[in-house]
Order: structure tokens, then sequence, then C-alpha cells
């Protein structure tokens, strides 16, 4: 199967903070493999910007190495990376001050699409977004690109969103989160909406319950002081676990379009019911013999802050009435693995009997470290000695399945990216949607502070906490085994 790659118009990307981790992981990597693949044009033009006082070869060599490093497979070579540097400059530029806005301003051509990319602090938006305007170099079909965190809880979010609304409308602004991105992520919308064989079956009556879980084998690195004031709940829960919930649950949109999208995604926030404490698990990794637990590599012996949550939730809806969604994130797990796992309800009877035991067709959407959709269906056991029935998956691995092309699918990044330059917003966060997300979540970590609630500990390279077993147990469920 060969992928069709589509030009994007002209246009100049401002990266601030273009000499961070983010930067050099991801974004520019990124915009190089789409030079690569042919899809950056001749007169595109990537600017970036930080408080780093280097000149644009030394910026160069920065690209260089961290293409190097993280660019993974390229097909363009030598020749192309120098093509790639000659579209970069750097600005040495101060976001609170007054130094290398004119210079930037001198770089940007009129009557071009232009994209500004905070790669930066959310301290910082602000600033930048003012500058931007002050300094004449926000024109009207100009767009801005925010990571996450939106916000701390939902009055950071309301203050953080007010203050972008000074200076950028709202369609302007895209706030990415890159799960969205994942070409598994979007596969799942044409397996919904896309084939009559689920969505008469995407509903209570036919599914007994989802699990969404996103397992990482890391701890909390060099991020410990961010994570310490964060916790899995801010930092995985509210965003990227939230966003998944809302493309599995909600209602078909009326087209494809980014508001109509968008629109029905807010609907199943404001439709999750608040969440039964006793239906929350919190967790910490402990240390091992080899490496420290969480409190040490935060630096503080007495933290509370969750590394691990599992929570079952319900959407209050006719489609969903009384269909448990069951969430689990936590770090230092057994495995680096996302899934989301529908898992439909049994037979209404089996002509087969007790000893054929019992089956359950299971839709797994895999969206790392493989991704790839499998649905498990039930067949006979090959072999005489009668009707044995035994489990096996429809594979759609990527790799396999869309063959030489899939091995190398987009990263999330790069496709983002794309559609922001495109300015298509459908796979962006709208600012209504964020505050929603918090008001749900603020009342969960509220009620954790006031009840002075301690983590529960688990075993680095374990699956988590006993107690997130018993969540399942109580319900005669059992989680989704966190595999590779």
């Amino acid at each position: 199967m060969v992928s069709r790659v589509i030009p994007v118009d002209p246009f100049d990307l401002v990266i601030f903070g273009a000499t961070g981790d983010l930067a050099r992981r991801k974004i520019l990597p990124g915009l190089f493999r789409r030079f690569c693949a042919g899809q950056i044009p001749p007169d595109a033009r990537i600017v970036g910007a930080a408080r780093s006082e280097i000149d644009t070869a030394a910026f160069h060599q920065l690209v260089r190495e961290a293409i190097d490093e993280f660019g993974g497979k390229t097909p363009c070579g030598d020749a192309g990376l120098e093509g790639f540097l000659a579209r970069l400059a750097y600005v040495p530029i101060d976001a609170k001050g007054t130094s290398g806005w004119s210079e930037l301003c001198s770089l940007l051509r009129p009557d071009m699409v232009r994209a500004f990319y905070f790669s930066v602090g959310p301290s910082l938006f602000g600033a930048i977004a003012e500058r931007l305007h002050s300094n004449g170099l926000a024109t009207d079909d100009s767009r801005i690109v925010v990571e996450k965190p939106f916000g701390h809880d939902l009055a950071t979010a309301k203050a953080l969103n007010a203050t972008l609304a000074q200076h950028f409308r709202e369609d302007q602004i895209y706030r990415i989160d890159h799960y969205l991105g994942k070409e598994t992520v979007q596969n799942l919308m044409a397996v919904r909406f896309g084939n009559m064989l689920f969505e008469p079956l995407w509903n209570a009556q036919y599914i007994d319950h989802v699990q969404i879980t996103v397992a990482e084998t890391v701890g909390v690195g060099g991020r410990g002081a961010y994570y310490d004031t964060s916790g899995a709940m801010r930092d995985m829960v509210q965003n990227h676990l939230m966003q998944l919930l809302c493309l599995i649950a909600m209602e078909p949109p009326a087209k494809f379009d980014p508001d109509a999208v968008r629109d029905e995604k807010l609907k199943v926030i404001r439709a999750l019911d608040p969440v039964d404490f006793h239906h929350i698990v919190r967790g910490q990794y402990g240390p091992t013999d080899s490496q420290p637990g969480y409190r040490e590599h935060v630096e503080n012996p007495r933290s509370t802050t969750e590394s691990f949550v599992a929570l079952k939730c319900h959407i209050s809806n006719w489609r969903w009435a009384n269909t448990p969604f069951y969430l689990r994130t936590g770090k230092r797990l057994k495995a680096r693995s996302s899934e989301i796992a529908v898992v439909f309800k049994d037979t209404p009877h089996s002509i087969f009997g007790e000893e054929a035991g019992r089956h359950r067709n299971v839709l797994s959407i895999l969206l790392q470290p493989n991704e790839g959709i499998t649905l498990q269906v039930t067949i006979k056991e090959p072999g005489p000695g009668g009707m044995r029935l035994v489990d096996v998956p429809l594979d759609m691995t990527f790799a396999e399945a869309l063959g030489p092309d899939g091995e190398d699918v987009p990263d999330a990044y790069e496709r983002l990216i794309m559609d922001v330059i495109r300015g298509n917003q459908t796979l962006f966060m709208r600012g209504d949607e964020v505050e929603a997300a918090w008001a749900w979540t603020d009342p969960i970590i509220a009620g954790w502070e006031r009840r002075g609630e301690v983590p529960e500990p688990y075993d680095s390279g374990s699956t988590g906490p006993e107690e997130a077993l018993m969540l399942m147990h109580r319900d005669g469920r059992k989680w989704r085994e966190i595999r590779v």
C-alpha cells in the first residue's frame, strides 16, 4: 500500500524553546522526516528562537546532532539534511523582554502562513503571545501551538485560556496532545465510523466494559520537580486518557469537521459521573536493589504524589448506561504499553456447553510500542476430539497489514505539526474541552487532599498496587495483561 504525501502551503514556523528537549527529540527530527517525505515545500522557513546566545551555524549543528540521535530512519541522507538545514535560521530571544523580537520580525515574510510553536513552560505562554502582538508578528492567518500542561487545575486553565484569548482567536490556538496524532487513534475513528460492522454494537447492550491502559517502564527521571506537584492524575488522566475515553465513547459527529468532532468529545466529558473514592486507587513506585524509588527521584521523602492511578468511571447517557470504563496509568510498570480494550459481552446462550469455557470478543487498539488493532474472535480449535473453542486475534498490526510503507508510520508530532500548517484543528483540544476535563478532575484531587490519603506503594516492574487488581476483581473482571 502506497501512502500519499500531500505537500502543505509555504509557511514560516517559529519554534520558541528550539534548543530545548522537546524540540530536539520530537519537533525538529519530525520536521526533517516530513522534509524527506516531500511534504514541506521548498520555500518554507523554520526559525528557532530561544534564550541561548548562539548563531545560526551553531543551531544547525544542534539540529544535526538531534536528527542523528532521534531522527530514526530517514531516506534522504546527507544531501537531504543540508537541504533541510538551509531552511533553518536562529534568533536569540528574550521571551519576557525586548531583545530579539525585531530580528525575528525581519525574518518572517508577509502573506505567508505563520505558526508559532510554544515549546516552553506554560509560564511563558502569555508573555510570548503578548509580544507577538505588540511586535506586529501575529497576522490574521497566524496559529500558535501550546503544549500541556494546560493549567494545573480549573482556575489556572481558565486563566491560561483567557490570557491566550486576549491575543488570538480560538480557531488560532492549537492545544497539542501527541496521543491524538497517533495513527491508531485516528484509525479508531475510522474503525468506528467507517464500518457498519462495529457502530451498531458500540453501546451498553453489547459492550461489557472498556479498559484504557497507559503503562510506562520509566520513572519520573529528570522531571521530578514538576511531577511531584502534578502526579499521574494531572499529568496523564486529565489529558491523555481523557482524550482516549472521549474518542471511544463519543457519538458519531455529523461530519469529520474540527468543531463537530470536538463538540461530541465535550458531551462525553460533561456526561461523566463524579467518581466514588472507593473506585479510585493511587500508587507510588518503590525502590529496587539497583534503582531509587519515587520519593528518592523527586527528593521528597514524605511525598504523597501518585505515580499510578486506576479508576472506574461511568458515562450517564443512553449509549453507555451502566457500562464501566476502567482507566489505568503508571510509571515503573512491567512493560511500556498503551492499549484501549473494548470487551464485548458474552453470548446470550452457549450451545457448546460449560466445558467449552467462557469466550469473549475483544477489540484491542494498541497505541505503543507497536501500533495496531486486533479483534479477538472465538473459533474451533483445529483437530479431532470434539468442539473445543479457542480465542484467536484478527491482526491489523500496521507493519504487517500495510506492507513496507506501514513500517515507517509518521510520528504523532509530524502529523500534528502539518495539521497546524493546514489549519485543521480536529486533533487538537478546544478551550472549553480542557476546562470541562479539569472540572471533572479537580474534585477527585481535592478529595485526596481533604482525606489526607497516601498512595499505596507498589513494586517497580509490577502491574501496580494490589488494590488496583481488587478494583476489577470486585466487579468480576480482571485487567488485561500489560504486554509489549
